[in-house]
C-alpha cells in the first residue's frame, strides 16, 4: 500500500507540472495573439513562405529558427530594418522582443544562407521583399531557373547564387537592378544561353563593382554594356562558351583590377588594357585569339575576326591548293556575312591537320613504312601511325566530320567521325608552341610506343607541308571525369565508380613514373584529362605533351593548371614539373572526387582559394561531414566504413605543401587498392580491362 501511495503521489506531481507547463504556454500564446492586432508583418509572412518552399527544412537548423514564437533577432541568417534603420539585435530588449514580427515598420535587410544545405528552387517570393539589400545563397544545392521576380527588388545591391545547380538563362529582369546593383555572383552553375543586354531605359550601373558568371554554359558574345560600368573592378566570365571578340571598350574601364576570360571561344585581337593582365586571363580560347599577353601575334592570325562555333566545324574534304589536296569546306559562324576567304584559310589549316589518317607501322617501328610515305606524299604531308591504328586510311580521316571538344593555348581537340561510323580524337597542335623538329620527332616516336590499360593511346601522327601537326588518339564516348562530376545533364557517379576511376588514374600515373625505361612526367593532371570508357575504366590523356612543347608553351600549361587549382606551390619558383608535382595535382583530383566541387574557385573578394584550403578550414572547424558530395553519400551508412575518410587523408597527404612529405605514386596505388567500397556498382571491376597486347603493362598493374 505504501508503495502504491508513493506511485500515485508521483503521478499527481507530474500531472501538476504538466498542467503548469501548459498554462505557461497558453499564456505565451495569448500574449502573442494580442500583439498588434494579430497581424503578422507581411515580410515576415513572406519569409515563412520562403521557408516552406525549400526542401529539407526539418533538418535545417537555420531554417527551423524562422518561427514566430521566437524573436526575429534570433532568426538565423536574417538581418532586419525598423522604419529603414538597421535593427541592433545586440541589445537585450530588442533581441528578446516578440512584437517585432507583428510590427508593420519591420522589414528584411539581408538574407545569408551560404552553405546551408538548401535544396529546391530559388523562391520567387523573395521578389516581394522591397527593402532587401543582400541575398547570399552560395554553395547550396538549389536547382531550376533564377526567378525573374528578383529583378523587381528595387534596393537589391548584392545577389550571390554561385556553386548551386541552377539552369536556364540569366533573366533579363536582373538588369532592372542597375541603379543599386554592386555585385552579381552566379558562377559554378549550369546557366546557358546568351547574356542579355539591359533595356535602353536602364541606367549605367553607377555602383556595379563585381560580375562573376564563370564556369557556366553561357554562349553568345560579351555584352557591350559592361564597357559602360565605370565602377567595375572584378569581371570573371571564364569557363563558358562565349564567342566573338573582346570589346575594345573594356580596356578603358578605369577601376578594373581582376579579369578572367579564359576557357571560352573568343577570337580576334586582345585590346590594350590600362592594367597589365597575365596570360592566364585569356588562355584556352580560340586559336585565333591573338595579341599580348598571349604568344601568337595578330599578324600571324589573318582569320582572327571569323567566329567559328563548336558544332559548325565540318571536316569534309574541300578544295585546297592543287599541290596539297587539303580541305577547304568549313561552315563559318552564325552570321552569313563572315568573310569567306577567312573561313577557307581556317578550313585548310584545321583539316590538313586532321588528315591524321594513320600509317601501317607497328609500335615497335621507329620509322614509317615506305608504302605509306608514298601515299602521304600525294597528299602533301607525312603520316606515321602506331599500334592499333592500322585500319585507318588517309581518305577516311580526310572525309571525317567532327566538332570541337576542347581548346587550350597549345592546341584544339576534335571529335571526328569516320565514314564507317567509328570515332577518333584529333589534337591539332599550334605551330608556335612546338620544339624543333630534332627534339619533336623523337618525342612523338616515344609517345607512340606507350601502351597501357589506363592511358589513352597515340594511334597516329600527321605532319603537313606547312608545318601542321596532328595527333590521333582513341575516342572515349563517356567523356572526362570533370564532365561526370560537374555536368548538369547527367547524374554524378556513386562512390564505387569514383573509387574505380581514381584507382585507374593512379595506376596509369604509376606506369608513367615507374613502368617505362625512361619515366615520363605528366605535367598536366586534372579531371579534364582523365577520360572514362563505358565500363568506368580511367584513361589518362595529355601525358608527355611537355616533351613536344617549347619552354614558353610549357609555362603557359603550368599557368593554366594554376588557374584551375592543380598547380603545386613549388612550381611558382621551379617552373618545371616533376613526379612530386604530379602527385600534388592527383591529390587535387581526389579532393574533387570526394567533394564534387570544381577546383580553382574564388572567394567573395575574387581571391583564389584551392580545395586543400577548403578542406583544412573544414577540419579545423570540425565540419568534415559537410565536405563530401551529397551524391557521394546517397545510400551510404558511414563515410568511414566506405573509406571516404581514408581517401580524404590520402588526398591531403598528396597536397602537402612540402614535396618531401607527399607519398610516392606506388604508395598512392597501394592505399587506394586497400580501400574497397562496400556498396559496389554493377560496373565495378577493380582489375582493369586491357586493350593492349603489351604484356609488360598488364603485369605491372596485376
Amino acid at each position: 500500500m505504501d508503495y502504491m501511495g508513493k506511485v500515485l503521489r508521483s503521478v499527481d506531481k507530474k500531472l501538476q507540472l504538466f498542467s503548469l507547463m501548459n498554462l505557461r504556454l497558453s499564456i505565451i500564446l495569448v500574449l502573442v495573439c494580442c500583439i498588434d492586432g494579430l497581424v503578422i508583418n507581411p515580410e515576415v509572412s513572406t519569409l515563412l513562405k520562403v521557408q516552406s518552399t525549400l526542401s529539407g527544412t526539418l533538418s535545417n537548423t537555420m531554417l527551423l529558427s524562422w518561427n514566430v514564437s521566437r524573436p526575429v533577432c534570433r532568426w538565423k541568417g536574417v538581418s532586419w530594418l525598423y522604419d529603414g534603420t538597421p535593427i541592433n539585435c545586440s541589445l537585450i530588449k530588442v533581441r528578446r522582443s516578440l512584437s517585432l514580427a507583428y510590427n508593420p515598420k519591420v522589414s528584411i535587410r539581408g538574407i545569408y544562407l551560404q552553405g546551408a544545405g538548401l535544396k529546391g528552387m530559388v523562391p520567387k517570393e523573395l521578389g516581394s521583399l522591397t527593402n532587401l539589400k543582400w541575398l547570399n545563397l552560395n554553395n547550396n544545392s538549389l536547382q531550376g531557373e533564377i526567378p525573374p521576380e528578383l529583378g523587381n527588388v528595387p534596393n537589391l545591391s548584392s545577389l550571390q547564387l554561385k556553386s548551386n545547380e541552377l539552369s536556364g538563362s540569366i533573366p533579363a529582369t536582373i538588369w532592372n537592378l542597375s541603379d543599386n546593383l554592386v555585385e552579381l555572383v552566379l558562377g559554378f552553375n549550369g546557366l546557358s544561353e546568351n547574356i542579355h543586354e539591359p533595356p535602353m531605359a536602364n541606367g549605367s550601373f553607377p555602383f556595379f563593382k563585381r560580375l562573376e558568371l564563370n564556369n557556366n554554359s553561357l554562349s553568345g558574345v560579351i555584352p557591350s554594356f559592361l564597357a559602360t560600368c565605370s565602377s567595375l573592378q572584378i569581371l570573371d566570365l571564364s569557363g563558358n562558351s562565349l564567342s566573338g571578340s573582346i570589346p575594345n571598350e573594356l580596356a578603358n574601364l578605369p577601376n578594373l583590377t581582376t579579369l578572367n576570360l579564359a576557357h571560352n571561344n573568343l577570337s580576334g585581337r586582345i585590346p590594350s588594357f590600362r592594367q597589365k593582365f597575365d596570360k592566364i586571363s585569356f588562355v584556352e580560347n580560340s586559336a585565333s585569339l591573338c595579341g599580348q599577353p598571349l604568344l601568337n601575334p595578330c599578324n600571324l592570325a589573318p582569320a582572327a575576326s571569323a567566329n567559328i562555333t563548336v558544332n559548325q566545324l565540318n571536316l569534309t574534304r574541300g578544295h585546297a591548293k592543287p599541290s596539297t589536296g587539303v580541305i577547304a569546306g568549313i561552315i563559318i559562324g552564325s552570321i552569313a556575312v563572315v568573310v569567306i576567304v577567312a573561313s577557307l584559310v581556317i578550313g585548310c589549316y584545321h583539316k590538313s591537320n586532321r588528315d591524321g589518317g594513320v600509317d601501317r607501322t607497328s609500335s615497335s617501328s621507329s620509322a614509317p613504312p615506305k608504302e605509306k610515305e608514298e601515299d602521304m606524299e600525294n597528299e602533301g604531308g607525312k603520316l606515321i601511325h602506331f599500334q592499333g591504328g592500322e585500319h585507318l586510311t588517309v581518305d577516311d580521316v580526310l572525309n571525317a566530320t567532327g566538332e570541337v571538344m576542347g581548346k587550350s593555348s597549345y592546341g584544339t581537340v576534335y571529335k571526328a567521325r569516320l565514314r564507317n561510323g567509328s570515332m577518333i580524337a584529333l589534337r591539332l597542335l599550334r605551330d608556335g608552341c612546338l620544339r624543333s623538329r630534332g627534339e619533336f620527332m623523337p618525342a612523338i616516336e616515344e609517345l607512340g610506343k606507350i601502351r597501357h590499360g589506363h592511358l589513352v593511346s597515340l594511334r597516329a601522327f600527321y605532319s603537313g607541308t606547312r608545318g601542321e601537326k596532328l595527333l590521333a588518339y582513341d575516342y572515349l564516348p563517356r567523356g572526362s571525369l570533370s564532365e561526370l562530376l560537374h555536368s548538369t545533364n547527367r547524374q554524378a557517379p556513386g562512390w564505387a565508380r569514383r573509387h574505380k576511376i581514381a584507382l585507374g588514374a593512379a595506376r596509369g600515373l604509376a606506369y608513367l613514373h615507374t613502368g617505362l625505361p625512361t619515366s615520363i612526367i605528366h605535367g598536366n593532371i586534372k579531371s579534364k584529362n582523365i577520360l572514362v570508357d563505358d565500363n568506368y575504366v580511367a584513361h589518362l590523356s595529355d601525358y608527355g605533351l611537355h616533351k613536344l612543347m617549347n619552354t614558353t608553351a610549357n609555362l603557359e600549361m603550368l599557368d593554366a593548371a594554376a588557374s584551375q587549382g592543380y598547380k603545386a606551390p613549388e612550381l611558382v619558383k621551379m617552373k618545371k614539373a616533376n613526379a612530386k608535382t604530379d602527385i600534388y595535382s592527383f591529390g587535387i583530383v581526389l579532393l574533387e572526387i570526394l567533394t564534387g566541387r570544381r577546383s580553382g574557385r574564388t572567394d567573395s573578394s575574387g581571391r583564389f582559394i584551392d580545395l586543400p584550403t577548403i578542406v583544412k578550414t573544414a577540419v579545423l572547424e570540425e565540419r568534415i561531414s559537410e565536405l563530401f558530395d551529397l551524391e557521394l553519400l546517397r545510400g551510404m551508412r558511414s563515410p568511414a566504413d566506405e573509406g571516404l575518410l581514408q581517401v580524404l587523408q590520402l588526398a591531403m597527404g598528396c597536397c602537402a605543401p612540402s614535396p618531401s612529405v607527399r607519398p610516392h605514386v606506388k604508395e598512392v596505388v597501394r592505399q587506394l587498392e586497400e580501400i574497397r567500397p562496400k556498396s559496389q556498382s554493377p560496373l565495378y571491376t577493380p582489375s582493369p580491362q586491357y586493350n593492349s597486347d603489351d604484356k609488360s603493362s598488364r603485369e605491372f598493374l596485376l
